[in-house]
């Protein structure tokens, strides 16, 4: 009883509409009727600029971590025999704040793509491990100022650091890293398609946001 009322406080703060309330409270817009559609640091990059992008992506970087942080809530779990339970419960708390940012029931369920969030899910786990995705995202957008190709390969350098580098012996852990690359991936066909048609958006990093590319 008491892992699903923490999975209930893990989706609520999940669904906390960074995006949307920024964008309206600041901007007086709303940031799903622009760009790509998606509440969420990509697309607020796209729209709204570096700064509010940047605010956005920590926050909702913010929501995994404490959503995996509520696995301290209980005792049982702070018992180091119990640590396999307790990864996989973090684990678990960490999805559930991606799906509430997703289908976050603050904005009638119109979210993001929860890239951040499930960064945050990794940062809180394995810190290093979010420390080198971070190292092969900031690289590929320095190069490209493609977030949408950051985010995909910085996925997938996530199983292979999981698998090969750090050589994680928990088995859920290792799924769970491949599926993130794999969801990834899915959720981002459309910007695939624009990338290999060669139309997809940049991020203003070093230029005025309202640059044409």
């Amino acid at each position: 009883m008491t892992e699903i009322l923490l999975l209930l406080c893990a989706y609520l703060i999940g669904s906390v509409p960074t995006a949307v309330w920024v964008s309206k409270g600041v901007f007086g817009m709303d940031i799903r009727e622009y760009g790509s559609g998606n509440a969420g640091a990509t697309n607020t990059f796209r729209v709204l600029g570096p700064k509010a992008g940047t605010f956005v992506m920590v926050v909702d970087m913010l929501k995994g971590v404490l959503a995996v942080r509520l696995a301290y809530l209980v005792s049982y779990y702070h018992d180091p025999e119990h640590l396999t339970q307790l990864v996989n419960l973090q684990i678990g708390l960490g999805l559930t704040a991606v799906v509430g940012h997703i289908f976050p029931i603050w904005a009638n369920f119109r979210g993001g793509k929860g890239i951040a969030t499930l960064f945050g899910l990794v940062l809180a786990i394995q810190p290093l491990v979010a420390l080198c995705c971070v190292g092969v995202f900031l690289m590929i957008l320095f190069l490209t100022r493609y977030v949408s190709l950051s985010s995909i390969i910085a996925s997938i350098a996530f199983p292979i650091l999981i698998l090969y580098i750090f050589n994680e012996p928990e088995i859920f852990y290792r799924i769970f890293a491949i599926a993130v690359a794999l969801m990834v991936v899915l959720t981002h066909q459309k910007n695939i398609t624009r990338l290999l048609k060669g139309n997809e958006s940049k991020v203003p990093l070093f230029r005025n946001r309202k640059e044409k590319h």
